[in-house]
């Protein structure tokens, strides 16, 4: 009886033990470089949002917008990348666009988060990887967003009606393997310019955020995020934090929304 009372303590001790270790931390690099053009000035809030993001679920994160960070051996450091308001040339070479598209070809993980798709606009394999090219927006406005899947990470806890401020993204060259989650509502917005682009081309909605494999990596890409307080709302840093966990190996509940059957 002592052997088996001694047997079980070992054994508890055992499983007591592996509970203990904790879980090996991930490492993101949150890159916010921005070439010529317009900065975004939520910059500064983004970072700090993402830090509290990896504090909250295990994660290291590192931070820079310097485009010398993009070598091979660097990028293998990380798990994920997450473009945060990048916009126009956020490379400073071909060698650092073969890195990072190597890093994605050999199973990286990104993020991209609002003028993320403004981004190397010049590149069409950039497009083609976070899932389509910036083109316009209308004012900054108030306006209803459609969750159309919450099976994903990003999207679970969104209301399915949303309502949000920010600028409406219009993004064109859309990859057509994008599987979309959330839409605007396009009745909901004022934009004189609105039947030229986006026109008919969704009738009443246009993408606003999605997530896709492409060429063996995860991508999430969310359109909304221009305002520095959507950093401290509590439901946008769910909605990314779920996008970041998925692209970190999270799985969704079911694959069922893709561009080319959108069902609203």
């Amino acid at each position: 009886m002592l052997k088996v009372k001694l047997s079980l303590l070992i054994c508890l001790f055992a499983v007591a033990s592996l509970l203990a270790v904790p879980t090996a931390q991930k490492r993101i690099l949150v890159y916010t470089k921005n070439g010529t053009g317009y900065v975004h000035d939520n910059i500064k809030a983004s970072v700090e949002a993402l830090k509290k993001i990896g504090a909250e679920n295990n994660l290291i994160v590192d931070v820079s917008d310097d485009p010398a960070v993009m070598t091979p051996g660097n990028l293998a450091r990380y798990n994920c990348l997450v473009f945060s308001n990048t916009n126009n040339e956020t490379f400073a070479t071909d060698e650092q666009r073969n890195a990072f598209k190597d890093y994605i070809h050999n199973g990286g993980a990104f993020v991209g988060i609002h003028s993320a798709c403004g981004s190397e606009r010049q590149w069409p394999w950039f497009w083609s990887m976070l899932g389509g090219k910036f083109r316009r927006h209308p004012n900054y406005q108030p306006f209803d967003l459609k969750i159309i899947d919450k099976n994903n990470p990003a999207t679970e806890m969104l209301p399915d009606i949303w309502k949000w401020k920010d600028e409406c993204y219009y993004l064109d060259n859309l990859n057509p393997d994008i599987h979309v989650l959330m839409v605007a509502d396009l009745k909901t917005i004022e934009d004189p310019l609105k039947a030229e682009f986006p026109g008919q081309v969704f009738g009443d909605y246009f993408p606003l955020a999605w997530y896709h494999i492409f060429e063996g990596a995860r991508v999430f890409y969310t359109a909304i995020g221009h305002d520095i307080a959507d950093y401290s709302d509590p439901l946008y840093v769910k909605h990314i934090t779920g996008g970041i966990l998925w692209a970190l190996g999270k799985e969704v509940k079911s694959k069922k929304s893709r561009l080319t059957r959108i069902n609203l």
